[in-house]
């Protein structure tokens, strides 16, 4: 990283901003062509899980190129100035980068919508089998993670 101060480097504070977003945008490239998602995530210290619908163009760039990038980010303060210049933003980011691996069967896809519904609940959830053959989920196992703060 450029701005070596700004990065983050203790794993448990990337992992910190990570729990606390509730969008994970996810980035996958289509025959060259930039393209980018908010979805609705879980994670559990190694890997991201999304759930999606069975089928649309996110699943089918994700088969044809399954490297995707994920970020993350934290707006904590809009900082105002009294010239252009002298505005930023206090924030904390996380990207990082893996590969997207299709979650089958069940009781994965089970495990898997159940880390979803814990970043945004503490309920205990049930999923009918029939919703769950109704849903693709995916996982991105990370390779790298980087995190960044400001302010």
């Amino acid at each position: 990283m450029r701005r070596s101060e700004k990065e983050i480097t203790d794993r448990a504070e990337i992992d910190a901003v990570i729990g606390s977003c509730q969008v994970c945008r996810l980035g996958l490239c289509d025959e060259g062509e930039p393209y980018i998602v908010p979805m609705c995530f879980g994670y559990d210290g190694e890997s991201v899980y999304c759930h999606s619908a069975v089928e649309g163009r996110k699943l089918d760039i994700l088969r044809r190129n399954p490297r995707v990038c994920v970020e993350f980010d934290q707006l904590l303060d809009l900082v105002e100035g009294k010239e252009a210049c002298g505005w930023g933003m206090h924030y904390r980011s996380v990207v990082g980068t893996g590969t997207a691996e299709f979650v089958e069967g069940l009781e994965a896809k089970r495990a898997g919508l159940a880390l979803v519904m814990a970043q945004y609940s503490d309920g205990d959830f049930s999923f009918p089998e029939g919703a769950v053959d109704r849903v693709s989920v995916f996982r991105v196992r990370l390779d790298q993670l980087t995190g960044k703060q400001a302010g």
